[in-house]
């Protein structure tokens, strides 16, 4: 399978003294997709450089910031056990943000770009007209993003709606979204839908052309993923 990598899908888990738990850290997940399947939409070269230098990056670090926070917490060193927090949510954010990212795209062969079905399609129509409407949103949204970040599509369970979010650097959706997670929007917000804009998603081939890249992701959106996502938050 061309480029993809071998890295264990399964999370590394280490037993050491944090009272009565073990201390959990991460490994880079599998793609469900070889690199160069989102051809030519995202190349190969960008996927396999995304996943195994920068998504890695992210969770070494973040395994870095848990094994310091670890014994920051048994010397009870409560300076560093705050000084280790922006470490933690952005390395933190930046593996919950790609492992979210790799799942929100399909080859074309496999479902990618398919329009959503069932309810999600019926609730992004009632929430912002069209999937046409929702996409142009989105794609302006992330065009706009000063620096780096992600654009996101999220259920706000509390009222019951679709929301679109920008974040800044790795804030997660999932707390808002860790880099900055999306839980710093709300902590109602679950992430359907997230677009990584950072430069190292598109750069490689799309130089500082951000708008073409957002423009040619929707042809390898998996919205299989984000409907199976929304149905189960929103029996």
């Amino acid at each position: 399978m061309a480029l993809r990598t071998l890295i264990n899908r399964k999370t590394l888990t280490t037993t050491v003294p944090l009272g009565f738990r073990g201390l959990q850290t991460f490994s880079l997940p599998d793609l469900p997709y070889d690199y160069g399947a989102l051809e030519p939409a995202i190349s190969g070269e960008i996927m396999q450089l995304h996943h195994q230098k920068h998504h890695q990056a992210y969770i070494t670090n973040y395994n870095k910031a848990l094994e310091q926070l670890d014994a920051a917490t048994t010397k009870g060193d409560a300076s560093t056990v705050v000084k280790l927090q922006s470490a933690i949510k952005f390395n933190g954010g930046g593996h919950v943000n790609h492992s979210i990212f790799w799942n929100n795209l399909a080859p074309v062969h496999e479902g990618g770009g398919e329009p959503p079905k069932g309810s999600l399609g019926w609730s992004i129509d009632n929430s912002f007209g069209s999937l046409e409407a929702l996409i142009q949103k989105m794609t302006t949204e992330g065009a706009a993003l000063q620096g780096s970040g992600w654009v996101w599509l999220a259920l706000d369970k509390e009222f019951k709606r679709l929301v679109v979010e920008t974040t800044a650097n790795q804030a997660s959706c999932v707390l808002l979204f860790l880099q900055d997670p999306l839980v710093t929007k709300g902590p109602s917000l679950v992430p359907l839908l997230g677009i990584d804009v950072w430069e190292h998603a598109y750069y490689l081939q799309y130089k500082n052309v951000r708008p073409d890249y957002l423009k040619n992701i929707w042809k390898v959106i998996n919205w299989k993923y984000a409907s199976e996502v929304f149905e189960k938050e929103n029996p």
